[in-house]
């Protein structure tokens, strides 16, 4: 008689050792600072999207969904500009 089958365990969280990143030797581009050159709309967007974090998951994916329309929206016009 054979062993019923049983699936391998879940696996658990990835080995600790080094993390994939850039090569040895590159550097990542430096972020610029836009200065003035800000949108109201976005910066609304972004901070809903902050704030969505104290809110349950279900709450937090109405808030993500409205900020991503309103980032595809103002996207849409500036590029019709």
């Amino acid at each position: 008689m054979t062993a019923p089958f049983r699936p391998d365990p879940r696996p658990g969280p990835p080995p600790a050792g080094p993390r994939p990143g850039p090569a040895p030797g590159v550097r990542p581009a430096p972020v610029e600072e836009v200065g003035e050159a800000r949108h109201p709309a976005v910066d609304a967007a972004v901070h809903a999207m902050i704030n969505a974090a104290a809110l349950s998951p279900a709450d937090q994916i109405a808030q993500y969904e409205t900020a991503y329309e309103t980032l595809r929206e103002t996207l849409a016009s500036i590029d019709q500009a």
